[in-house]
């Protein structure tokens, strides 16, 4: 008589081969707290042994949280935010996650359907990278809808985010950008103009306030320097230059607030013939990979945005606690070859 078709083994055997219960195997495999690391690791390698396979579409069916993580993000071809997703793609997978991924384009509504798409696909985790707002009340719907998540046992974490109530990871932006600012004051500028992003942005707040911190430190008025509002993009940095050139043509330095925006502003430079460095210097933010292959090559402010993904990942595996976490980043300065002094 033939034998019966191997089945698939069940998380019951595992837990049985390795003498635990279900729920410590399930916490086990999923990385959660509350297992020993010993006890993990024989729950792991029994797992292995087995062949067994977590089936994630079945957990969702029983009504619980998956291992899977949502990650919101402005822009996925933006690279600022494909290097933080990077981060937070590659630390999930080290603990047995997959990563959802969905853009939002800087719209606080479209922020709030997306988190309750994700919790109605029971995600384990959501982690929401990018600025918040100058004014709270523009994100009020996204914090109810985080806040009744975390109440049902999500875990929530926020990348440049003031003002919602969970684990966040804050990137020192006003020191960075006073970082910038000093470097160009130092090479003699005094006739510095910004190029910003749109105003009601914490991260444009806090850029900002690092630029006008340091030039009042040189004793002189940051009200004379010239902004340019402009949207967080190419295009952006392409608008906010024509505006500086046109309005206060004296102007030998431009601070661009992200690296995509001075990638405009170089473009519009070079159209007018304007020579880098030789008589406009320009400086970006973040430091993302294109920086170094511009030219002339691009000085800015050095964000850790990959680490800034593990961070916030390792975050969401932590518990939640009763006070919500702050983890600030490092950043630094890296001179290349678009500063020079003023002529």
């Amino acid at each position: 008589m033939a034998g019966r078709p191997h089945s698939r083994p069940r998380l019951i055997d595992v837990a049985a081969q390795a003498g635990v219960s279900m729920a410590t195997a399930s916490r086990a495999l999923a990385s959660r707290e509350g297992v020993s690391e010993r006890v993990a690791a024989r729950v792991r390698d029994v797992a292995a042994e087995l062949g067994y396979v977590a089936n994630p579409h079945a957990r969702t069916l029983a009504g619980g949280p998956t291992s899977v993580a949502g990650l919101l993000v402005y822009e996925i071809g933006d690279p600022y935010f494909s290097e933080i997703a990077s981060g937070v793609v590659g630390t999930a997978a080290e603990h047995g996650w997959s990563v959802q991924i969905s853009h939002t384009e800087r719209d606080s509504r479209a922020e709030a359907a997306q988190i309750r798409l994700m919790r109605a696909h029971r995600v384990g985790a959501i982690i929401v990278a990018g600025s918040g707002y100058v004014d709270p009340a523009m994100e009020a719907e996204v914090a109810r809808e985080l806040d009744a998540f975390q109440e049902t046992g999500g875990r929530a974490v926020v990348i440049g985010r003031h003002h919602l109530r969970c684990d966040a990871v804050l990137p020192d932006n006003s020191a960075a950008a006073a970082s910038v600012a000093e470097h160009l004051l130092e090479l003699g500028h005094r006739r510095l103009a910004v190029v910003a992003g749109p105003r009601h942005l914490n991260t444009v707040t806090d850029r900002l306030g690092g630029v006008r911190s340091a030039v009042a430190a040189r004793g002189l008025d940051p009200d004379d320097m010239p902004v340019a509002y402009v949207p967080f993009t190419r295009e952006g940095g392409r608008a906010g230059a024509a505006q500086i050139l046109e309005q206060h043509p004296g102007t030998t330095a431009i601070l661009a607030l992200n690296d995509a925006m001075a990638t405009g502003v170089l473009s519009v430079l070079r159209e007018r013939g304007v020579a880098v460095p030789a008589e406009v210097s320009v400086t970006g933010f973040d430091d993302i990979q294109v920086a170094q292959d511009l030219a002339p090559a691009l000085t800015t402010a050095r964000l850790p945005m990959s680490e800034m993904g593990v961070a916030a990942f390792e975050l969401a595996l932590r518990p939640p606690v009763s006070r919500p976490r702050r983890k600030p980043t490092s950043h630094g300065l890296v001179v290349r070859d678009s500063t020079a002094p003023p002529a």
